[in-house]
């Protein structure tokens, strides 16, 4: 991806030598110079990864069984347990061909999935709700695992919990698929969470777990999963994002607060990245939300670190209100598409 000239202090930033916290550089070289994973200083980088900063705190807390805190679905507790492990070994930039990586989503497949084949927080259909579906499926994909049967059920009942396909309403309880009142309540992202309306937070981690399927490998039920989305994401703006909310009178405050790693909450920058990542980017109705976030970039091209998980995960990541390497990559790198 090429880098607008105007962030080229950012680039440098993220470029340089960080052993506290590698991912970053990991990550800019792979996407903003090109590098290819047998390129001297990628693997050099990912190495680092591995053995420097979070990844190996998270791994270091793995049972040999390959399941964090205690055996089952995993989902609990936040943010220590298997489903949130996993998510994060992913987005901090881990090898998916270590053992340890193998183990924890081999875990996750085997254990983690409902009869109908998507992820559930209990392992029962009646728990299946897109954003932990959309999560699992994309940090998965980001350690290798596309192609696996197992993952390649999880997505087709993802896209099918969007589109309604082969899955019949809440109400009719003797169906052999059917939606649940207490998750993924109906087609097009209604969701218990969100007292059975679209939920834009689920919206967003199903179409950046999409967006990491190759183009060529993606089905019926996905493309048409990846239109519903667009057509919902980008009916309101994203700046503003009055998606529906009937719990509160306004938006979450969370979509603005912009933070590293991503856990169930998202924020614009994810909405961002999900849209741009299926081809979205230079959409004009994302000219708001492109500004607002451009607008938070200070005078080094360096943007804060404004949510975070700190004291909740196996290891801090940076220093909540000071400058950001892992959101100044997000920031570049939907910038740099919209460029």
């Amino acid at each position: 991806m090429k880098v607008p000239s105007e962030f080229a202090e950012s680039l440098r930033w993220l470029l340089q030598p960080d052993a506290e916290n590698p991912g970053p550089r990991l990550f800019a070289l792979r996407e903003f110079e090109g590098r290819t994973a047998d390129d001297a200083e990628v693997v050099a980088a990912q190495r680092v990864v591995m053995e420097n900063g979070p990844v190996p705190a998270i791994l270091a807390a793995q049972d040999p069984e390959g399941w964090w805190v205690k055996p089952g679905a995993g989902y609990s507790p936040k943010y220590r347990g298997t489903v949130w492990s996993v998510m994060f070994l992913a987005q901090l930039g881990a090898d998916g061909k270590d053992p340890r990586v193998r183990r924890g989503g081999d875990y996750i497949l085997n254990r983690g999935r409902a009869p109908y084949g998507g992820f559930s927080a209990s392992g029962t259909p009646s728990a299946q709700i897109q954003c932990l579906l959309g999560n699992l499926c994309a940090a998965l994909l980001d350690l290798g695992f596309f192609g696996d049967p197992r993952l390649d059920a999880a997505l087709d009942y993802m896209a099918r919990s969007v589109t309604g396909e082969g899955i019949a309403p809440a109400t009719e309880k003797d169906a052999p698929v059917r939606y649940y009142r207490s998750g993924n309540s109906g087609r097009r992202f209604a969701c218990a969470a969100n007292n059975h309306e679209a939920c834009a937070w689920g919206a967003v981690k199903v179409m950046w777990a999409l967006g990491k399927v190759p183009e060529s490998a993606r089905t019926p039920a996905m493309k048409t999963a990846i239109q519903t989305g667009a057509d919902f994401l980008l009916g309101r703006d994203p700046a503003v994002a009055d998606y529906p909310h009937p719990w509160a009178p306004k938006p979450s405050t969370s979509w603005f607060q912009f933070g590293y790693p991503v856990a169930y909450v998202t924020d614009l920058l994810q909405n961002l990245e999900a849209l741009a990542s299926l081809g979205f980017g230079g959409d004009p109705r994302l000219k708001n939300a492109l500004d607002l976030v451009r607008s938070k970039r200070d005078a080094q091209g360096r943007w804060l670190m404004k949510y975070t998980y700190n004291g909740k995960m196996w290891a801090d990541i940076e220093k909540k209100g000071k400058p950001s390497k892992w959101v100044t990559l997000r920031a570049v790198r939907v910038l740099s598409h919209a460029h």
